[in-house]
């Protein structure tokens, strides 16, 4: 969708203290999917901005093959393109994500017109919220900041099982190989249970409930030290109790991803 960019007001800002990026801003990665070349550019000179690793596509086929390839943690998309548009595009990543149990990445609706493309399509496609051309670094970072992985939430780039335990170093704590066998059983039985009830407790968005199952699943990892993803637990437990459910649908899913992992990790010891 074509749009006229008033590029001069835009290029000629300089980064304030209210757009200063946030220092795990550098560990992040946001796709835009946008048809026009010039825009293409602009929004990849003000993420450059913000400090923020970026990839542009085209249009949205191209932006579902980015994705297949590489972990995002945030789309922006233009609404109407040839080809697919992003609506389109919007509901086949979450239909994506849903076949595969992925986590739930914030996509970002891209707009020049929000009476053809008003908020309400835009949540039906699957979109969590909207920028409007032309658009500021204020803008940008406002809703960046809204929407990207807090600074708890961005797993260091390292082997993936750094700092999880190991059989050898389970026994060694505990004793005896019977006794970690009986542990583990025990401790995943748990997580599985409560892990059921965190589902059930986002599906009718109770965020009372929700933060008591993360509180459950924080207190397994805290048995066995796993400090990163109890931190990581921890800080959201927080962000529920003053947000809510569906303002932390993204992080509450990488969590829940990476906790996945971690059990599966646990049941193959």
């Amino acid at each position: 969708m074509e749009t006229d960019v008033s590029s001069d007001a835009v290029l000629s800002r300089e980064l304030t203290p209210s757009t200063e990026p946030p220092r795990h801003w550098r560990h992040l990665k946001v796709l835009v999917v946008e048809d026009h070349a010039t825009y293409r550019v602009l929004m990849g000179w003000l993420l450059k901005k913000l400090g923020l690793g970026h990839q542009l596509a085209k249009d949205g086929q191209h932006g579902l093959a980015a994705l297949a390839e590489t972990p995002f943690d945030l789309v922006i998309s233009d609404c109407q393109m040839p080809q697919m548009d992003g609506y389109t595009m919007s509901r086949a990543i979450r239909l994506r994500e849903h076949a595969n149990a992925q986590r739930r990445v914030p996509i970002i609706a891209l707009t020049g017109n929000l009476v053809h493309d008003d908020p309400q399509r835009c949540r039906e496609a699957g979109m969590d919220a909207w920028l409007v051309k032309p658009l500021t670094l204020e803008q940008l970072h406002g809703v960046l900041a809204c929407w990207l992985p807090g600074p708890s939430d961005v797993v260091p780039v390292l082997p993936k099982t750094t700092g999880w335990p190991t059989r050898a170093g389970l026994i060694e704590a505990f004793g005896d190989a019977r006794v970690v066998d009986q542990m583990l059983v025990s401790l995943l039985r748990e997580a599985r249970e409560d892990t059921l009830m965190l589902d059930h407790a986002r599906k009718i968005r109770d965020a009372s409930l929700t933060a008591e199952s993360l509180h459950r699943l924080v207190g397994s990892l805290a048995f066995l030290g796993m400090a990163e993803l109890e931190l990581r637990g921890m800080s959201l437990i927080e962000r529920v109790h003053a947000e809510g459910v569906v303002l932390n649908e993204a992080h509450l899913d990488a969590f829940q991803a990476d906790l996945r992992a971690y059990l599966t990790y646990l049941g193959s010891l």
